[in-house]
């Protein structure tokens, strides 16, 4: 068959792997911002070089978030197994696999954050002080309206590494275009459909970026 048959009779598997990637994406995504940006927030306002101190707290999220991110990603897949079975009833399938995307996430998207928030002018937070407000205040009406187009960046790349570590998930039986290329694509020796799912996933990754560059520029108050 040529590759436009090929792609035709593989077409509903490829949609059906489509929604998959969709569902952890979505997921992992939503976990990312709500988890992940109020950890973020807590790294920098403990971090020692703005408190000024040792705080204990800043080293335990500091270790955790680098033990995830150095932890080799198909490995925390397979060692979540016996968390994911327990928290969620079941290991396998697209919403089991969000799981570990959705940790490994909050975890990218945290230290981001927290290097974003490092480059704010150090005039903001006198500027806050010299205003009397108080940390919520300062958090959310100075600190994150400063950064807000760097977060955006910050939140636009954990999505493209979301996009790239969810091509594995098809080792807990989370499909998902990678899965689908590996299948039916290298795994049944058709290299066209393989390039094909490919292709589709750089695209993706393109429309993402470009879409977060686009929302971080009309953000950025310098401009």
């Amino acid at each position: 068959m040529t590759l436009m048959e090929n792609i035709q009779y593989y077409f509903p598997e490829f949609i059906l792997s489509l929604k998959q990637t969709g569902t952890m994406m979505g997921i992992s995504m939503t976990a990312c911002l709500l988890f992940g940006l109020p950890l973020g927030v807590a790294l920098f306002l403990s971090n020692p070089n703005i408190k000024g101190s040792q705080p204990v707290s800043y080293w335990a999220l500091n270790f955790l978030i680098t033990l995830v991110r150095s932890f080799p990603f198909l490995l925390f897949v397979i060692t979540l197994i016996p968390v994911t079975r327990f928290i969620i009833g079941r290991a396998f399938g697209p919403v089991p696999a969000s799981l570990p995307l959705s940790i490994v996430a909050v975890a990218i998207f945290a230290r981001l954050v927290e290097q974003v928030l490092l480059d704010v002018p150090e005039e903001i937070r006198l500027l806050a002080d010299s205003l009397g407000t108080s940390k919520w205040q300062y958090i959310w009406h100075f600190l994150l309206v400063e950064a807000r187009s760097g977060i955006v960046l910050a939140y636009t790349t954990a999505a493209v590494s979301m996009v790239s570590y969810s091509t594995v998930m098809g080792i807990v039986g989370g499909g998902g275009v990678g899965d689908f290329a590996i299948r039916y694509g290298y795994q049944s020796y058709q290299t066209g459909i393989m390039y094909f799912a490919i292709v589709v996933m750089v695209v993706f990754v393109f429309i993402i970026q470009m879409t977060g560059n686009f929302i971080a520029r009309k953000l950025d108050k310098r401009k």
